[in-house]
């Protein structure tokens, strides 16, 4: 007998319909196995979809999964804030939602303007440093355009594990993956993730902070918006200074026409550092799967 899933399509970090990233939601995913959620995900062929779930705990409002072309993700940003934005739509009145997912609870505050704020699920943790000259490597760079005066390279998470690393502004529109890079530095790095993702960012002497983020191994060449990876950077930033909170916008995507503007927050909670990410969304498409 055929089954048929409804989904939405909508563009995230952005307020202009084809900018921003695009992602997929299933907004009744129940009955699918986890081999058809990654094969449904593989086809959408998007940087992530999510697929809504009812809840263990009642007391939240959704179990949310995550996956990108080849694997399942305990947390990702853009995912949070997209499907958050689907659901406001379907359940009228709604201003917060909680979502259970693989790395905690995420909390996600939504705004009048059609955007939401995501809070991290986990505070930061510090993973291990990866030498500059690998990071340089697999973004096809020379090892000096990676700077570190603020921070070597480092793997980091609020949630799902990424490279952070500084680079100059013309660095920046220089990269490009290197795959045989990348697969050296996934050996190097003793990483315990089954992805090696690398998030890079300069700060320009005005306007936003800029970042690009490469995923190659695990299907994403580059990625239009990370909210992950841009709350962890807010994050580690903060937790370079003795200031008590952080906020800034940062601009990814610009270099492969998707421009996403993102809001990063970071703050102390005791002896941690916890993240927030958020930004407008975009609804464009709706469809239905058959399996």
């Amino acid at each position: 007998m055929t089954r048929r899933y409804a989904f939405q399509t909508v563009d995230v970090f952005t307020d202009t319909r084809f900018g921003g990233n695009q992602l997929a939601v299933f907004t009744d995913a129940e009955g699918l196995s986890d081999a058809e959620m990654q094969s449904l995900a593989a086809e959408m062929n998007l940087s992530e979809t999510s697929f809504v779930l009812p809840p263990a705990d009642p007391a939240n409002d959704a179990r949310v999964r995550i996956f990108n072309r080849t694997a399942e993700m305990p947390f990702a940003g853009h995912p949070n804030v997209g499907t958050a934005y689907v659901l406001a739509q379907l359940r009228p009145g709604k201003d917060r939602f909680q979502f259970e997912e693989l790395a905690g609870l995420v909390e996600v505050r939504l705004s009048a303007d059609g955007g939401a704020e995501i809070e991290a699920p986990q505070p930061l943790s510090l993973l291990g440093g990866v030498p500059p000259a690998a990071a340089a490597r697999a973004l096809s760079l020379a090892e000096a355009d990676v700077l570190t005066a603020t921070h070597a390279p480092v793997r980091a998470s609020v949630g799902v594990e990424f490279v952070l690393a500084e680079v100059s502004e013309d660095a920046l529109a220089r990269a490009a993956p290197d795959l045989a890079g990348f697969r050296q530095g996934m050996a190097e790095a003793a990483s315990d993730a089954d992805r090696f993702s690398i998030f890079f960012y300069c700060r320009p002497p005005s306007g936003p902070l800029r970042a690009r983020m490469f995923a190659p191994l695990s299907g994403t060449w580059e990625d239009p918006a990370t909210g992950s990876a841009n709350a962890t950077l807010a994050a580690l930033l903060l937790s370079l200074t003795d200031e008590p909170e952080l906020a800034y916008e940062a601009l990814q995507g610009a270099e492969m026409g998707r421009p996403s503007r993102l809001a990063a927050r970071a703050w102390r909670e005791g002896d941690n550092v916890r993240a927030s990410v958020g930004g407008q969304c975009v609804p464009v498409l709706e469809g239905v799967a058959t399996l």
